[in-house]
């Protein structure tokens, strides 16, 4: 996640500069493409990644955490556990 996150951040500065430089290029598929329209697109594309990125190191966090053993894991000798007995029922005389 974390090299998605990367790629996705190269390539949004690329199309950042060159949409800069000639919107045409970036969003050759619009008529009329302005650098605001490259502004917007680049500004999402940057938090869609920005939050990728952090996410991953979240994700990464919490694995190594899972992964490491905690220091309280030592072994206890069992202890025996009462067990219940049931009751004698007095015999009924004739």
């Amino acid at each position: 996640m974390i090299t998605g996150a990367i790629n996705l951040f190269i390539w949004t500065v690329l199309i950042f500069f060159l949409g800069m430089y000639k919107p045409k290029w970036p969003l050759f598929f619009i008529k009329n493409p302005t650098r605001f329209m490259i502004l917007a697109i680049s500004m999402l594309l940057f938090m869609i990644s920005a939050t990728l990125y952090g996410e991953g190191l979240r994700r990464e966090k919490l694995e190594k955490v899972a992964i490491q053993p905690t220091a309280e894991t030592t072994i206890h000798d069992p202890v025996p556990v009462p067990v219940p007995v049931p009751a004698l029922v007095p015999s009924a005389k004739h």
